[in-house]
């Protein structure tokens, strides 16, 4: 009898919490987007981290909310960071 593949999953969402002192600033429908909102944040002195549920370079495609990347800066940066992104 010929063997079933097996099938995987993808994750349905982020993990509830970020690391404590880092606050969303922004949700990108994919990682090309979230490139340019943290090359646009660092260039003004906000450090951001992505953090996403999918490896880009793995699955290089992305079906509806899969390739969510979510930006996150430092509490105290956060106000600054939104600031930055609504007037661009």
């Amino acid at each position: 009898m010929a063997r079933r593949a097996k099938v995987i999953r993808f994750p349905r969402s982020l993990p509830a919490e970020p690391a404590p002192g880092l606050v969303e600033v922004l949700r990108c429908r994919d990682q090309s987007e979230a490139l340019v909102a943290r090359g646009l944040l660092e260039s003004e002195g906000i450090q951001v981290v992505l953090r996403s549920n999918l490896a880009q370079s793995v699955y290089p495609f992305s079906v509806g909310r899969q390739a969510e990347v979510i930006l996150l800066a430092l509490q105290e940066d956060a106000a600054r960071a939104r600031s930055v992104l609504t007037r661009r």
